[in-house]
């Protein structure tokens, strides 16, 4: 591609109207002539400083925050944002062939997405997913090609939404997480709607502060041209009144633009009335728990605002089943129950474990750890919320990365009244192990944070498999 479409609306430039052959950003990669590298200042490597190294290998055009004094290169305001304009471009602005929707949030975003996504599967739309539990173009399912982050790097990004737009999906359904709006992923795509679900602490060893982590998901809001905001929710009712495109509401506990009426929680999911105005209608919804009220409330009150009528959608949901790794029950054939959830933030932890509480049996045993080089504020904070909701702790590792898992669970520990009963097991499978081989007849065992992840990370960024379904099975077959 030559270089003046492939900076369309992105600088403008004198330099001679070159052939492009690849867009690069990562210093590490081979390239020569023909190559288009953008300059990324990170926290800990400005690719400003690898210019004169680059310079050697040919490459044809340097993208720059500032002037680097090299002749072929060309100055922008924001090089994050240029990336993705520039892959956009060289993607021929897929975006533009489809309907773009958003949800961001703390919690919620993977069950609001995927069940959206069914929605208007059921309804005879072919649908593009982007998300935490993997990538799906309509039936096709990209889980293995693509591993992190939910919002996607623009080089993963813009080349996913010109396979969707070939396959010739009309929607595209996804997350939009804080640090990809920070970081200018999604720049040079226009949402038809966007929704917010909450705000709860978590990523603040990204954002530092919990009003900056705001601020970061309230980026989303500039994007789109008609917002829906949780008004349960704090920051939701602080976003609602700082966005300035057309903005409506859902609840579950007071009216609202869209809101849940005689709301019935059942062990197997919820009853509610769907009510928009004068209108309601019954819903049976087969997630379990209040919070998937409210995120089934937010994909219903998103399909009536992209022109679909209730009468139409609302029987619909009754036959979608849950999201892999939400509240997910494993099989185990034996008198309790085991359930995976990604639960990993002190609001999702209590999420899941007070709405297993209301219809367990017997004890409510939770298992579970923080991931390494991620927020420490919030490892005291899952403990209380675990203690809160759980008869039983078991607290182990999660992702450890770089850190000692033994020094994270102390740090965990610190959060924990000197009531509650728990043993502290470092490693992760021998826990699961000892959870299994101790359950009590009627117990419910929730093994949080891990949920869809079928890996571990440990130091230097090592991924091994770690499938908890699979360990409960082996767990299971040890006890014979």
């Amino acid at each position: 591609m030559k270089l003046y479409e492939l900076i369309r609306g992105v600088a403008e430039t004198s330099l001679p109207n070159v052939e492009i052959t690849g867009i690069f950003s990562d210093s590490r990669k081979q390239m020569g002539e023909g190559s288009l590298f953008v300059c990324l200042s990170g926290r800990t490597f400005d690719a400003h400083s690898a210019i004169p190294e680059l310079s050697k290998k040919g490459v044809s055009v340097f993208i720059v925050e500032r002037d680097c004094g090299v002749r072929n290169q060309i100055v922008v305001r924001d090089s994050r944002e240029a990336l993705a304009l520039i892959w956009a471009n060289w993607c021929g602005r897929p975006q533009d062939r489809m309907k773009m929707v958003a949800v961001t949030g703390t919690n919620g975003k993977t069950t609001v997405t995927t069940v959206l996504k069914k929605l208007l599967t059921a309804l005879g739309h072919k649908t593009g997913l982007i998300g935490t539990c993997g990538d799906e173009i309509g039936d096709l399912s990209l889980h293995s090609e693509r591993l992190a982050p939910s919002t996607p790097e623009p080089e993963d990004f813009f080349p996913l939404l010109k396979k969707m737009a070939d396959a010739g999906c009309e929607y595209v359904i996804m997350e939009a997480t804080s640090q990809g709006l920070e970081q200018r992923r999604l720049s040079g795509v226009h949402f038809e709607l966007a929704a917010f679900t909450n705000l709860t602490q978590d990523h603040l060893d990204v954002h530092g502060t919990m009003e900056n982590y705001y601020q970061a998901k309230k980026l989303l809001f500039s994007l789109c041209d008609k917002a829906l905001i949780n008004a349960d929710d704090r920051s939701g009712a602080r976003l609602y009144n700082e966005i300035g495109c057309p903005k409506f509401s859902f609840s579950i506990n007071s009216q609202a633009d869209f809101y849940a009426e005689a709301v019935k929680l059942m062990p197997h999911g919820s009853l509610y009335w769907y009510t928009h105005g004068k209108k309601a209608y019954k819903t049976e919804v087969r997630l379990p728990g209040g919070y998937n009220v409210s995120n089934t409330l937010c994909a219903l009150a998103m399909l009536e605002l992209l022109g679909y009528d209730p009468a139409d959608f609302v029987p619909l949901i009754k036959d979608i089943d849950g999201v892999r790794g939400r509240c997910e029950v494993v099989p185990t054939g034996r008198d309790f129950t085991v359930i995976l959830d990604y639960a990993h933030s002190p609001d999702a932890i209590e999420n899941i474990l007070s709405s297993v509480k209301e219809c367990a049996e017997g004890r409510v045993v939770c298992l579970f750890g923080c991931g390494g080089n991620r927020d420490p504020l919030k490892r005291p904070l899952m403990a209380k919320a675990a203690a809160e909701h759980a008869d039983f702790l078991i607290v182990t590792s999660d992702n450890p990365r770089n850190e000692d898992p033994h020094e994270i669970i102390t740090q965990i520990l610190a959060g924990l009244d000197g009531k509650t009963e728990y043993i502290e097991i470092d490693n992760r499978r021998d826990a699961i192990f000892w959870a299994i081989k101790n359950a009590r007849p009627r117990d419910t065992i929730v093994l949080a944070g891990k949920g869809h992840e079928d890996y571990q990370i440990l130091a230097g960024g090592v991924r091994i498999h770690f499938d908890e379904r699979e360990i409960v099975r082996e767990a299971l077959a040890e006890l014979g």
